[in-house]
């Protein structure tokens, strides 16, 4: 995986060291995994884009992965998207990119759009993968949120930790067939991580409240998503059937209106489908 990438480790802060990888050359993007994925999930697309003309960071996100976050805290700030986008700005700079674009699938969508809130001055362009602001799913959450997005509660409880930990892989039921080997072999040693498991879990309880108010105070202020954004879904995801046009809520965010694809894949995009989404992706994010 990752040929001719490198991997670093990085310290953004005295608490959070995160494990990445960068290749490539040209304007800078960041790619942001999901739960329970690391960055090995870009490993189909990364290249793509490289070829495409572009330099392609993938860190894994603090607490993922093989990055390191701090202790949990009782507010769960800790684990916040805003705290996570801090990371990949300080990174970057690290890397020494003062400007990039930012794409982001599942959980690592809500860490992109908050560092396209936060850092606007930085980010050039936005693509948010299988997702709606995170307000947005809450205040929608009926009868069929529940059932389908059941998961998002339980992360929260005091019991997840012991249910997941007990037996991670019939818990998350990762499939290398799909996933590619080494990618699977990645994630495995991820969620058999109980710290791993523990800060995952942070992020879905600072999800529920903390970044729901960051959330809230934006949109009450009136502040937008200021660069061009994309916004897609998997065809075989449930994002339609829940939200009917994902685009549409996403619209309310946006100082401009947002594009939109879906990608003919489940959920795990990148892993299913990584040339349609790498040819998405590299037309939003160059023109070509």
């Amino acid at each position: 995986m990752f040929d001719g990438f490198a991997l670093e480790h990085v310290r953004v802060s005295d608490d959070v060291v995160l494990r990445v990888r960068h290749g490539g050359q040209g304007p800078a993007v960041v790619l942001l995994h999901g739960h329970p994925r690391t960055h090995t999930t870009w490993y189909g697309v990364a290249p793509r884009l490289v070829e495409a003309g572009l330099t392609v960071v993938c860190p894994d996100l603090r607490g993922y992965g093989q990055s390191l976050g701090p202790e949990p805290d009782a507010d769960h700030r800790a684990y916040s998207d805003r705290a996570m986008a801090g990371d990949i700005a300080e990174l970057m700079t690290h890397l020494g990119h003062e400007r990039f674009a930012v794409v982001g699938h599942d959980r690592g969508s809500y860490v992109a759009y908050r560092t396209a809130l936060d850092h606007a001055e930085r980010v050039t362009r936005l693509a948010v993968l299988d997702s709606v602001p995170i307000l947005e799913a809450l205040e929608r959450a009926d009868a069929r949120f529940a059932e389908a997005w059941w998961h998002w509660f339980f992360f929260a409880s005091d019991q997840a930790e012991r249910v997941i930990t007990a037996d991670p892989l019939a818990w998350y039921q990762l499939d290398p067939t799909v996933m590619g080997r080494e990618n699977y072999e990645d994630a495995v040693a991820a969620v058999s991580n109980p710290r791993t498991v523990r800060a995952m879990l942070e992020d879905y309880r600072a999800g529920l409240h903390v970044d729901r108010a960051a959330d809230e105070a934006d949109r009450a202020l009136g502040r937008r998503i200021t660069c061009p954004t994309l916004v897609a879904w998997s065809s075989q995801d449930d994002m339609e059937s829940l939200y009917e046009d994902p685009r549409g809520v996403w619209r309310p965010w946006c100082k401009a209106e947002p594009e939109s694809g879906v990608i003919q894949s489940g959920h795990h995009m990148a892993e299913e489908n990584p040339e349609q989404l790498a040819t998405l992706l590299r037309y939003f994010l160059t023109g070509q």
